[in-house]
């Protein structure tokens, strides 16, 4: 690679970019891989032209992003309704069955659901490694 024109990183990492996006881009349009030098002495017709094929290919990636994205966006608006209309039915499906349930039946679960610990008589004070007191 020829970098001496460049000064800076910046400036090599471009120009390693807009090559890397040459032979991507090429690809994907189906071209040749295109072995483009940039320098000082470039045309500024192939520069022009090289442009206009990234920016074509670059059009297109963006085309197909949008397209897997929007499709994407449809599968999850479909799952929340799925999981909206379920959400519904069990809440219909627990409604149901508290109302079917004896009084009894609905004690015994409220007490399997919030276990009822016995409240500390005095605060306990943590033990040593020594095994006393602090």
């Amino acid at each position: 690679m020829n970098t001496e024109m460049y000064q800076t990183p910046m400036e090599v990492a471009v120009y390693q970019l807009h090559n890397f996006s040459i032979s991507f881009f090429s690809s994907l349009l189906g071209g040749d891989v295109v072995s483009v030098k940039l320098d000082n002495s470039a045309s500024g017709a192939s520069v022009v032209a090289i442009d206009n094929k990234i920016e074509q290919a670059m059009d297109l990636v963006k085309n197909h992003l949008m397209y897997a994205v929007r499709e994407e966006v449809e599968v999850l608006k479909e799952q929340i309704r799925e999981l909206v209309e379920k959400n519904s039915q069990l809440e219909r499906e627990n409604t149901l069955l508290k109302t079917l349930a004896s009084p009894e039946q609905l004690e015994k679960f409220q007490s399997h659901l919030i276990p009822e610990e016995p409240a500390p008589e005095s605060p306990q004070v943590p033990e040593a490694p020594g095994g006393s007191a602090v």
